[in-house]
């Protein structure tokens, strides 16, 4: 165990796996696969409309986040609405595994740093770490590779469904009003066709947790054009289709 010091604070690493304050097993068991979405209102009228029981509730200081559990292919689920950001993201993430979570996929929107067409799916397979969170779990590095094998069946769900998708590298990063555009196209030339910010933090926090996790995007909207910046519709159309294919892809899991 090492205190690896920096003279750049972000890139100090601790390999000591204790902490002094850290995410307590308490007396609710949950099921062994969840979803966890940033999907905004569609989780919670979804849980309503298919009498989802509430197995627990993640309070924070801004709002409460219920636990559902839905049956799905004869065996229970979580659901879990996640919050904007990584930092806010890995802590409920956290209290998800703490709780028994072994196999998550997540989903949400992303930005586009290349020509595509809004609400498209896309997969990523590796995330640029220019975010802080990811640091805290994982060793200084440029990028964290998505091999988990959860990444490998969202994949072949899509595959066999027939659904168009293509495999990325993302760029995660903490400021949103810092997307300048020297670096998207600084990313763009790195090889990111996507922008997002919460992938590559909770990719660390699976890897240092030894749970499986893999990650579906739609496509939001646009920086490929760094003089005219399209909003589009944020992919909203996309949010309950997103939702259904996690749960069918993590019900075959």
């Amino acid at each position: 165990m090492a205190l690896n010091k920096n003279e750049t604070p972000i890139l100090e690493y601790d390999t000591d796996t204790k902490s002094v304050f850290q995410s307590r097993k308490v007396s609710t068991e949950l099921p062994r696969k969840a979803v966890y979405g940033f999907l905004g209102s569609c989780i919670d009228e979804y849980a309503a409309a298919h009498n989802a029981r509430i197995a627990d509730v993640i309070p924070t200081i801004t709002k409460d986040y219920p636990i559902y559990i839905i049956e799905q292919g004869g065996e229970e689920i979580c659901l879990c609405q996640a919050p904007m950001g990584a930092p806010a993201a890995v802590q409920n993430m956290e209290i998800l595994i703490a709780k028994g979570v072994k196999h998550i996929i997540s989903a949400g929107s992303c930005g586009v740093l290349t020509p595509m067409a809004e609400n498209e799916f896309i997969v990523p397979v590796r995330a640029l770490r220019d975010e802080g969170c990811s640091y805290k779990y994982l060793p200084p590095e440029r990028y964290v590779e998505l091999d988990m094998s959860m990444t490998e069946h969202i994949c072949g769900a899509l595959d066999s469904k027939n659904i168009p998708y293509r495999k990325c590298t993302t760029w995660t990063t903490d400021g949103l009003f810092r997307e300048t555009p020297d670096m998207v196209t600084y990313r763009r030339s790195e090889g990111c066709d996507t922008v997002d910010m919460e992938c590559a933090a909770l990719a660390a926090c699976a890897k240092f947790r030894g749970v499986d996790f893999g990650m579906l995007f739609f496509t939001a909207d646009s920086l490929a054009d760094i003089d005219n910046y399209d909003m589009r519709d944020f992919g909203k159309s996309s949010l309950v289709p997103a939702l259904g294919l996690c749960l069918d892809i993590i019900g075959s899991y």
